[in-house]
């Protein structure tokens, strides 16, 4: 079974949906605050886009998940990302997810490869979890100002890590681990390709290939370059004259 956790209106083709409100997409009314009725080792696949942040206790509702889910099941989230004010702000959300979240939802932490960097969390937290949800690969979707080629990824890393408001929202693909995994076989796994939220395609900045060209000058440049950056003025830098001496008599 393909579970899409809190479905509303938008279910994903060949999902099963759950949602506390019922709708026509909604195949089962349940609020996963209060348990999943599902049975045990029975979902190979968890979307759950959205809806985790609005959980009253994470730990709780993991703990579920990882219930009814099989060994290796594949579980997708999407996020808002906690360092945004407009989340921030927002007293709906009870969760918040970065990239410290995969740390704490597992007891034996692996690093993706392809993935951004999860830091290391505080060793006095002391925290074990009764689940072991390891992940694959982490995702972050950029506010528009700060998905320009003129930032390098290590820029961008530094500067979700300076200021607020850099990054949007925040995806994550898991595997869930009920035996021994080999390391080998998680490694495969992690560069494989999932199913992802609907919307995620118009979170990723589109690729160079696919801005429309312009030619100005006989130099083929992006349409975006032209409008917003050659057709401005080049600043004139200011000049600063000396001041005239104070006569001596004055001072």
């Amino acid at each position: 079974m393909k579970l899409d956790l809190g479905c509303g209106d938008h279910k994903h083709t060949g999902f099963f949906g759950i949602d506390r409100v019922g709708g026509t997409d909604v195949d089962l009314v349940c609020d996963f605050n209060y348990g999943i009725r599902l049975p045990e080792n029975s979902v190979e696949f968890i979307m759950a886009s959205r809806s985790l942040p609005y959980a009253s206790d994470l730990f709780s509702i993991m703990s579920d998940l990882y219930r009814v889910s099989i060994h290796k099941a594949i579980i997708c989230i999407l996020a808002p990302y906690a360092h945004h004010y407009r989340h921030m702000s927002n007293p709906y959300l009870k969760q918040k997810f970065d990239e410290y979240t995969p740390r704490y939802l597992t007891n034996h932490f692996l690093q993706p490869p392809d993935s951004p960097i999860c830091p290391p969390v505080p060793s006095y937290t002391g925290y074990s979890v009764p689940f072991d949800f390891r992940l694959l690969r982490m995702e972050l979707f950029y506010e528009q100002p700060f998905v320009s080629p003129m930032y390098e990824p290590d820029e961008l890393d530094m500067l979700k890590h300076l200021q607020p408001n850099v990054v949007s929202e925040i995806m994550y693909h898991f595997v869930v681990i009920k035996k021994d995994l080999p390391l080998v076989e998680w490694d495969w796994m992690s560069k494989q390709s999932y199913p992802e939220p609907l919307w995620v395609p118009s979170l990723r900045p589109a690729r160079p290939s696919e801005e429309p060209l312009i030619e100005q000058d006989k130099v083929i440049i992006p349409a975006a370059v032209t409008k917003e950056q050659l057709t401005k003025p080049p600043r004139t830098p200011k000049t600063f004259h000396n001041r005239k001496k104070i006569p001596r008599k004055f001072l």
